[in-house]
Order: structure tokens, then sequence, then C-alpha cells
């Protein structure tokens, strides 16, 4: 039987990941493991780059390397300029205009009269630190003589006309996991959280910030934050499940709303994919801070890496608690990452994981006979010379092997349908008893008709002669996946598989897949991103929701009919195709 799964924690770590990973039976690291005996890393900060290469297949990181391109304010301004030039200003209008001081003095001077000598109604700004963060160092001002900084600030014009809750401002917290960026896999979470200032809203009182700032960690501290305010409450935040009870009371069109939220996440995230290393071993939760305006327009006002996971309130209990479970979840463990402690019995099985479509797992002398090794991982600039050497002489015990080499081995490597030979409670003893992602919820989200979950995986078939067993462990592998990300450790590149195998699940727990949302986007994610086309499809997925017609001029596009989606929002995500009436 497998190992516990291992999880690392470092000093800045929330300690309501620790509760919930010890719940689903996790075991935390500690000095008297190998240094390499743990499967979750998990830190606020910035990984080393020496630790993204020295990743191990068993092993995942919560971030993503080089995403400081969305997640600093300035970085973010440059890179939504930067789209915005070469896609269109009406494409990425989500964002304020917005100045980098010192850099972009002069030219916000200059914005700053032209807009001041056409005497239209008043303007506002709003001016933010470039590296801070929880609402320090920010201040709303007017008049020009009120900017005063002595660091690098981003100013930006202050949406003064905000959607109100009884006269009291709010933004919404949104929590996206970018599950992948080679090929972009992205889920929002379908709680996050609304977040209060704690004072009515007025622009007559420009300095007070408990009326015009909505950051938990600033209203806590204000007079009225334990006071019951009408229809918010006591405290600072709503759950989004409340928010949309509040939606449905003001008989409000959700689904625009809805959908605008999913462009800007997905539009933001387009600017830094492409140039974001390939490691398919981390996986990122991102925090959207979106501000609704009085016409229900979606505003981005900043993407917060590391999202605090603290719990402050009842909301941040509800909301938290079940997103780090589906995150873990999302993360697809398999009891093959469970075989650690044996696998590091043996020094010459560890192999880095960095760079590449799947993780190659390389088994240990006693697991050869049931996993024969399809590939090799090249060695890596940035692996220590201890490990180069285990990896070189690996590389010499073990060739690599591909589908030409083995065809003319005598091996022949075929696709099939893989039989559900494991059952529910195999299923649920992966996941754990804590899991929201249990066998009845991936049961549950399978098409009506459908009574097998298990994927098309592939099959490996051995010739007689060759030293190699049938494995039945290789069936015995759940996985909570419905796309082709099969559990067994020795992936097949270069096989094809059927439409739709490889698409990835339409939900994990309360994660909703966002991107990619139709076969266009699938296929323009894979390899090189294709952001033209990504661009082409959001504008025509939009128009087709606003107007509510489908669209049959062009008729259902092979591998349509396999790819559905849903709509990220809604208290019960409808299928995208729910969403459209026949013209």
């Amino acid at each position: 039987m497998a190992s516990s799964l291992v999880f690392r924690l470092h000093d800045r770590a929330p300690e309501l990941l620790r509760d919930v990973l010890l719940e689903r039976g996790w075991e935390e690291y500690d000095g008297e493991r190998e240094e390499e005996d743990w499967n979750l890393y998990w830190r606020g900060s910035a990984f080393r780059s020496s630790e993204y290469h020295n990743l191990l297949p068993w092993q995942r990181l919560n971030h993503h390397p080089k995403t400081v391109g969305i997640t600093r304010k300035d970085c973010l301004a440059r890179n939504l300029r930067r789209m915005r030039a070469s896609c269109g200003s009406s494409l990425y209008d989500f964002s304020p205009s917005s100045f980098i001081l010192p850099n972009d003095y002069t030219r916000f001077l200059a914005e700053y009269d032209k807009l001041h000598l056409t005497g239209g109604p008043s303007l506002y700004w709003i001016c933010k630190p470039v590296d801070l963060s929880r609402g320090r160092g920010i201040f709303v001002f007017q008049d020009i003589k009120d900017l005063v900084y002595d660091c690098s600030v981003i100013v930006q014009r202050y949406v003064s006309d905000p959607l109100l809750i009884s006269g009291y401002k709010f933004d919404l917290r949104i929590y996206v996991c970018v599950k992948s960026f080679h090929p972009l896999t992205v889920y929002i979470h379908q709680e996050g959280l609304v977040r209060f200032a704690t004072e009515k809203y007025s622009l007559s009182s420009l300095r007070n910030l408990f009326a015009h700032l909505t950051n938990s960690s600033i209203n806590k501290l204000g007079p009225f934050y334990r006071a019951e305010k009408e229809r918010v409450g006591r405290g600072c935040k709503w759950t989004m499940s409340k928010f949309r009870h509040f939606l449905h009371s003001q008989d409000v069109d959700e689904l625009p709303l809805w959908q605008r939220i999913n462009n800007i996440v997905t539009l933001t995230l387009l600017t830094i994919a492409p140039s974001v290393p390939s490691c398919p071993n981390c996986v990122e939760l991102f925090g959207f801070d979106i501000l609704v305006d009085a016409r229900l327009k979606p505003w981005l006002l900043e993407v917060n890496y590391s999202p605090a996971l603290t719990l402050d309130c009842p909301a941040d209990v509800s909301v938290k608690r079940g997103l780090i479970s589906d995150l873990i979840d999302l993360m697809n463990y398999t009891s093959t990452d469970g075989l650690r402690d044996g696998a590091n019995q043996k020094p010459k099985c560890k192999q880095p994981c960095f760079h590449g479509d799947r993780p190659s797992y390389v088994p240990t002398s006693s697991q050869t006979q049931t996993l024969p090794l399809l590939k090799t991982v090249p060695q890596s600039k940035g692996m220590n010379p201890r490990r180069r050497a285990l990896v070189a002489d690996q590389s010499r015990r073990l060739p690599p092997v591909n589908s030409n080499k083995a065809c003319a081995a005598g091996v022949r490597i075929i696709n099939s349908t893989a039989r559900k030979t494991h059952s529910d409670e195999t299923l649920n003893l992966i996941l754990g008893s804590r899991s929201r992602t249990n066998a009845s919820v991936v049961n549950r989200h399978t098409r009506p008709g459908e009574t097998d979950v298990s994927p098309k995986t592939p099959e490996i078939r051995h010739p007689r002669g060759l030293g190699f067993k049938p494995s039945a462990v290789a069936w015995k592998l759940p996985n909570i996946y419905s796309g082709s990300r099969v559990p067994v450790t020795a992936p097949l590149e270069e096989t094809t598989a059927p439409t739709g195998q490889d698409v990835p699940p339409v939900r994990v727990g309360d994660f909703i897949r966002t991107f990619p949302f139709n076969a266009a986007t699938l296929k323009a994610s894979r390899h090189k991103l294709n952001v033209k086309v990504v661009v082409q499809e959001l504008h025509k997925l939009t128009g087709r929701l606003t107007s509510g017609q489908s669209d049959e001029a062009e008729g259902t596009k092979k591998g349509e009919e396999d790819f559905d989606s849903l709509l990220w929002g809604p208290k019960d995500p409808p299928s995208l195709r729910q969403c459209f009436k026949p013209t």
C-alpha cells in the first residue's frame, strides 16, 4: 500500500492549509525525512529557479515560474497596455487608465490637463505603491497638488460610480487556479468573497479609507467593523453565494456579468501565458479583485499573488476551507505519488521534472517488471552534480524508447478503452476521506446515459519473452480526471488521442473550467498559444451569450459535439449550450 502523501510548508504558509491536509490524511515534512521526500511544497513567496529545475515527478509546487507580469501592479499595467495596443482598446477596456510614476509622470500630467480642460464631470484618481499589498499606501485624490509619493507608484483613474449595496462600496475576490500554462488550463472557483468598505461611500471624504477601500486588513480596524450595517450585516465580507442571492433579489440579468468576468480572467492571463516556462508539476492560485460599477461593468483592480487564506470571519471559513480542498483535488495526486519512500531507496531512480508536456516517472527496480520506462527527462542545467550523475547513470541503464523503436523491438502500443477495474472505494482512498471530489462527485459529472467514468487510456502490451509481466497495478490507479491525464507512470506522448480524450475535466469540486471552453480554444492552446484565435473565440462566445442565439450558420464543427463547458458564475453553472437558444 502506498505511503501517505507529505506536504512541506514555508514559514509564511497558511495554517488553514496545514489543517486541511492533515484532515485528509497527509503527513507534514520534518527534518528526519530525506530532502526529496515530499509531495507538495507550499510557500507564500516565489521559488528559486533551482527548485523548479530539481522537481521530481511526484512533487508539486504552488507557484508557476515568472508570473510577476500580472501580480505586480506596474507589470500588470505594462502588459495590459501592450495587449491593448496589439488587440484593440475595445477588447482590453476592463482596466482603468494607468500611469507608472515617476516614469510616466509627463504622460500623466498631459492626460490630467487634457481631461480638466474639457470641463467634463469631476475626475478622481487613486494612487497605489506598485509592490505593496493589503491596501498599504493607497490614497484617493482629485487635485494633482495632493499627489505626493516617495516610491514607485501606479496612478489610475478612480472608478467613482461603483455599484453600492445599501450605500456601501464592495469588490469581488475571485479565486482563479491556473492548472497549466502549456497548454493553458484555467479554473475559477464557484465560491469567492465579497469585500465591503465599512463606512458609506461618499466622494466628499476622499481621505476616509474605510469608505473607499475594501481591503479587509484595513476595514477590520475601522470603528464600524463589528457594527450591524443595513443589509451588509456585521464585519465586511459576504460569500459569493450571498451576492448571487442579492443579484436575484434585484432582478439583475447576471449571465453577462459572469461572462465579462470570465473574459477578464482569460484576457489577463493571455498577457503572460506565452512567456511563462512550462512546468507541469506546478499549480497557481490567483486572487483576482473585480470592481462592479453602477452599469454592471466589471473592472480589474489587481491580481494577487498568494491570496490570503487566513480565517477572520464566518465567510472566510465557509469559502476558504472548501477552496483549499478542491485545489488539492485539482493537483490530481495518485497512488504512484505515494511511492516516494520506495523510490528513494534507489537513488539512481531520481530524475528531475521540468519542461515538457508530462512529467516522466522512473520506476524502481522492483517496479520495472510492470511499469516500463517510455521516456527519460533530459538533463537540466540547474541540476546539482550529484543529481546529474544519477540521471546520467539512469539514462545508460534505461535508454528512452519512442514509438518507432518500440515497434522495431516488437512492442505494440495501441489505444483502447480502459476497463473500469478500480472501485469507488479505491478512488476515495486516494482523494482522502475529507475530499470534496470523491467518487460520488466524479460520477455525478458524467453525461446522461454514461456509467463509466474511466477515460480512454493507452494500453501497453508487451511481447512474450521480453521479461515483462502484464501489469495489474496500472489499471488500479484511479484518475479523478475525465481527460487523458492518466496516472500510469509511463505516458505515451506520440499516440493520438480520440476527439475529446485530452480535454481537461469540466469541473473538480467547485472549480469550474473556464479555459479552454471549446474545441477551437483547446486546439489554439496546444503547442504554441495562438492568442489571435483565442481572442476571436472570446468575441464570438460573448456575442452569442449576449444575444442568447446559437450560431448555426457555422454549423457544428467536428469535435464540438463532444466538447462542452460550464458557464462559471451562476449558482448552478449551466452548460454553455444551454445558454443559447436555437435561431
